[in-house]
């Protein structure tokens, strides 16, 4: 088992307040031989519309030097992960959670924009 971020809790204690409902922390997923787990797994019932959205979050702290690296770590995880997701439950949304501070800097440049 992979080690929590450093926000993990913080992010998951969000989506509760949120009225989310975790359903997996980890989400384990298995695609034939390879096994991943994402951060967590959250459903919430939208009584308006009478339909559930589900969601996951891989968590990352951008805490390196360089934001570049951690992007460049979490987007390739994002990407696998968003795969394994649309193979194995197509109807949850993939997100990234970041600090506040890393999506108000470094994720309002172009590059990360774009990707």
């Amino acid at each position: 088992m992979a080690a929590k971020d450093l926000f993990h809790d913080a992010v998951k204690e969000a989506l509760q307040k949120d009225d989310w409902i975790i359903t997996a922390d980890p989400l384990k997923i298995k695609i034939e031989g390879v096994k991943l787990e994402i951060d967590l797994a959250a459903d919430k019932v939208i009584a308006a519309q009478k339909a559930e959205r589900k969601i996951a979050v891989e968590i990352k702290s951008f805490l390196n030097t360089s934001a570049i690296t951690d992007f460049h770590a979490a987007l390739g995880q994002f990407l696998n992960y968003r795969l394994a997701l649309q193979m194995s439950e197509s109807d949850r949304i993939l997100y990234l959670g970041v600090p506040v501070d890393t999506f108000e800097s470094f994720f309002q440049e172009k590059l990360p924009q774009e990707a």
